[in-house]
């Protein structure tokens, strides 16, 4: 069994990779609620509150800060930009139709794009940017979006 190791980010992006690991967690803790059964409306409530206070303005860094550096023909931001929409839009769907199912797939597609973003997006960014262009992405990105226990209800934890 290959072990894998952890991804060394560069001091620039490292901000957004913060950011990622609270996307990671998110997810886990739906797949959680999932998991204890815990009613569709709390795990809608919390989607939504992540979503306005941690994806939307991730997205935004991402697609104001982070590509404008980057070729808007490149496959890779391509897929970033698609991909977000999709996010948009199954976080829009459960607004009209909350069901479990569509949670899962929420968590499921959040994980994978995140795994994306930090396996290939990132280290093409990395690779392809210049010093000058990294530091100036991590001069406009805010630095203080880390999520703490903001979110009151531990729905995820085993009763």
């Amino acid at each position: 069994m290959q072990e894998s190791k952890p991804i060394k980010r560069s001091k620039e992006l490292a901000p957004l990779s913060r950011e990622h690991h609270d996307g990671l967690l998110f997810a886990w803790k739906i797949k959680q609620g999932l998991a204890n059964s815990t009613p569709v409306e709390t795990l809608c409530n919390y989607t939504r509150w992540f979503w306005s206070n941690h994806i939307k303005p991730h997205f935004k860094d991402e697609e104001q800060v982070l590509i404008k550096f980057l070729p808007a023909d490149n496959p890779l931001v391509q897929q970033m930009i698609r991909e977000h929409a999709q996010i948009r839009d199954l976080v829009i769907l459960l607004d009209k139709t909350p069901d479990s199912n569509s949670l899962q797939l929420l968590s499921e597609f959040i994980n994978n794009h995140i795994r994306f973003e930090e396996r290939e997006l990132f280290p093409y960014a990395e690779k392809t940017l210049t010093p000058e262009q990294l530091n100036e992405i991590y001069n406009n990105l805010p630095h203080n979006l880390h999520c703490d226990n903001e979110w009151n209800d531990e729905f995820w934890v085993r009763k």
